[in-house]
């Protein structure tokens, strides 16, 4: 018999019950409150066993060899550049980019070029006008993404309309799950003028003719969908496409982002050059506002003659969820960037074999740049307080704090919200493709562009300012696996920070030329099939 209970009974049959039957209530509430005890402190400490497993990075009993221990060995460091240490260069080189000045400003300079490789726009030399036969019928599609993506699907439409000599319907837009703009092609592009500029080449209409669409029921998703593939070659939709076009006389594909490969005869990309850069001008609300943006930012850049420089800033909420990276790293934070994984992506990321590694991802610098972190680019690039900056964006991520350190650099800072008025700037709220439209025109115009992430704004931007200025502009895309280990180092000095930013800076500028590769795009490099070449004078 166990003691505790041996105790308990003994009275009993000494002729004590009354007086154990009185201590038992006592005794039983001081049993329990042992008991109780010995519950909590055994939660405790698996409890704490549990925080210092995860501590120690285990995923589960075989983290610890096998055997379920926790290995309190210390964590191997991180290899430079996987952690984002930023803020803590910044703020020891912030007196030193605060006294630093840079005469002349960079602006001021002029623009890299090769000798010899003077370049215009020539589409309309390239292009053979003759009386177009007889339509094989009506090609429809529907453009996916936001205002980049759907210049894309709107001048593959046009190549391939030539190709299937078919009468192409103005694209419709699908309404993305991110962006959720409403805005149909003539709300961000000139109808009229996308008409009239390709009415030689490629028969255009806004709607199907009512025979046409009665054949569907009225409905275009009654029209079969080819469903393409990304990237088909012009042969597929000669032997795909066009049979099934002669046959119902109509054809939809949806979507049509990127559904026609890069390597395609030469009168195909010059349709597409003409689609691009001469048919596809903004919706005359756009280009009104944009002009009086351009006009305010030059006025506003008197202390360089005239001259800006503009940044596209992609450190929006569903951009630094979508790069798995990490910043800050409190539970804010994350929260914030799980919440908005789901809501765009919905379990997209919790998928089974997914992997993310966020410190790999900052090592191959697939990580957004923060505005602290384009600030101190720039300044230790040669630009200055004086400089006049304008960001192109959507909502930055937790703008309030992020953007402080960059108008702390940039005092001249403008955007679409400071150059124009609420009342000017109504009629776009809530339109991702019509506001992109505002800064693109403004970026466009600048005497240089700084890209600062991967993406279809910057690859068309690039494009169109070589098509404007000569196959070269001014455009600073940068390292970021180089500049992600300068990030890095806390210890850094103002010397060698800035003479590293400007070695990136030159080695990118001196990039900025170059000629369309087999399978490269047109609308990032539109020599030669855009361009052609002009003796210097």
């Amino acid at each position: 018999m166990p003691p505790a209970v041996a105790v308990a009974s003994a009275p009993m049959r000494g002729g004590e019950g009354t007086k154990a039957t009185a201590r038992r209530p006592g005794r039983t509430l001081a049993g329990r409150r042992r008991r109780a005890a010995v519950l909590l402190l055994a939660l405790s400490y698996a409890a704490a066993m549990l925080m210092l497993f995860i501590c120690a990075g285990g995923s589960g009993p075989s983290s610890a060899g096998g055997s379920g221990l926790v290995d309190r060995r210390p964590a191997a460091p991180a290899p430079p550049g996987s952690v984002y240490r930023s803020h803590l260069v910044f703020e020891r080189l912030l007196p030193d980019m605060r006294a630093s000045a840079s005469r002349p400003n960079p602006l001021m300079s002029t623009h890299y070029k090769k000798s010899g490789k003077r370049w215009v726009p020539c589409i309309s030399k390239r292009m053979a006008q003759s009386v177009l036969p007889p339509s094989n019928g009506f090609l429809v599609v529907e453009a996916n993404g936001v205002l980049n993506q759907q210049r894309i699907s709107i001048c593959d439409a046009v190549a391939v309309a030539s190709l299937l000599n078919a009468t192409l319907v103005t694209p419709a837009f699908h309404l993305n799950s991110v962006w959720r703009d409403s805005s149909k092609f003539g709300d961000i592009f000139d109808e009229e003028h996308f008409i009239k500029t390709l009415e030689k080449h490629v028969r255009v209409v806004t709607e199907l003719p009512e025979d046409v669409s009665a054949q569907f029921d009225h409905n275009i998703s009654n029209i079969p969908n080819m469903r393409t593939k990304a990237f088909s070659s012009h042969s597929y939709y000669l032997e795909k496409v066009l049979p099934k076009m002669l046959e119902l006389g109509a054809v939809r594909i949806a979507p049509f982002s990127n559904r026609l490969a890069n390597s395609v005869p030469s009168n195909i990309h010059a349709l597409r050059c003409l689609a691009n850069y001469e048919a596809l001008r903004f919706s005359v609300p756009i280009r009104t506002l944009a002009d009086n943006m351009v006009g305010r930012m030059i006025k506003k850049s008197s202390l360089t003659g005239g001259k800006y420089m503009s940044v596209h800033l992609r450190f929006e909420e569903d951009m630094v969820a979508f790069s798995c990276c990490i910043y800050d790293g409190d539970w804010k934070e994350n929260i914030a960037m799980e919440n908005a994984r789901e809501r765009s992506w919905r379990g997209k990321f919790h998928r089974p074999g997914r992997v993310i590694n966020p410190e790999a991802n900052r090592r191959n610098g697939r990580c957004p740049l923060t505005p602290l972190e384009v600030g101190m680019m720039l300044r230790g690039m040669g630009f200055d307080n004086t400089t006049s900056l304008y960001v192109a964006s959507g909502k930055i991520y937790n703008s309030e704090k992020y953007m402080t350190p960059l108008r702390l650099l940039f005092p001249l800072l403008q955007t679409k919200e400071t150059l124009t008025s609420p009342e000017e700037l109504a009629q776009f709220k809530g339109h991702s493709s019509r506001l992109a439209a505002l800064d693109y025109t403004v970026c466009l115009q600048s005497e240089a562009f700084v890209t600062t992430q991967g993406s279809n704004f910057p690859h068309f931007l690039m494009g169109h300012r070589r098509y404007l200025y000569g196959g070269h502009a001014k455009t600073i895309k940068p390292d970021k696996r180089k500049m992600v280990l300068l990030f890095d180092n806390p210890d850094i000095r103002w010397d060698r920070f800035k003479h590293l930013m400007q070695d990136i800076r030159r080695h990118s500028e001196s990039k900025g030329f170059g000629l369309r590769k087999h399978d490269g795009s047109i609308y990032n490099l539109p020599m030669p099939e855009c361009m052609c070449q002009q003796a210097e004078a």
